[in-house]
């Protein structure tokens, strides 16, 4: 039997005037353009970056590595709102056991960015291209859920449909971005 601060996580909605504030939307715009210029002088950079047999098995490694910091860390995230949905956790559990996932997520995508440059990827092949939007999504993705995040935190009761429904495409973006990338960072590595 879950107890009654449990229950009322989900039950109606006690206090909505908080999910309905504005955003600091400049704040996120500021971060989202610098992501992608920091993407844009990553990809730059591995057209000039040669770092050698022994360079790139080190960075292969660091890439694996940093792979399994950032998306292990979105599965846990994730995993915390599915403990949410199943209500063996409440809402605030599942929003600040992801809060503070995040900055392992960001420091596994910033990890990722800079051994792939060391990787030299080969920038006219179609998949390498697919796998490039796919970061550059996560990465836009990543800095709109901090935002849904924030939103999310001021929040007591169960959240209204609309925010839930940003959260679900939050994480299917996010799903799909990282599942795609690590199919086209295998099949790049088989050949």
């Amino acid at each position: 039997m879950l107890n009654d601060s449990r229950q009322a996580d989900h039950g109606t909605i006690t206090d909505v005037s908080e999910s309905r504030r504005p955003l600091r939307s400049r704040g996120y715009a500021v971060a989202a353009g610098g992501a992608i210029i920091a993407l844009g002088i990553a990809i730059w950079l591995s057209t000039l970056v040669d770092a050698g047999p022994t360079g790139h098995r080190v960075a292969l490694f660091a890439h694996l590595g940093f792979m399994t910091l950032g998306f292990g860390a979105v599965l846990v995230a994730d995993y915390s709102f599915a403990l949410w949905v199943l209500r063996r956790a409440t809402f605030a559990e599942a929003v600040a056991s992801t809060a503070k996932l995040h900055p392992l997520i960001w420091a596994g995508l910033c990890g990722l960015v800079v051994s792939g440059v060391l990787l030299r990827p080969d920038l006219t092949s179609s998949a390498t291209i697919l796998k490039l939007a796919l970061v550059a999504t996560l990465t836009l993705n990543g800095v709109q859920a901090m935002a849904l995040g924030e939103r999310m935190s001021t929040l007591r009761g169960t959240p209204p449909m609309p925010l839930l429904l940003w959260g679900g495409v939050t994480s299917a973006v996010s799903q799909a971005c990282w599942w795609g990338a690590i199919i086209i960072g295998y099949l790049n590595a088989s050949r």
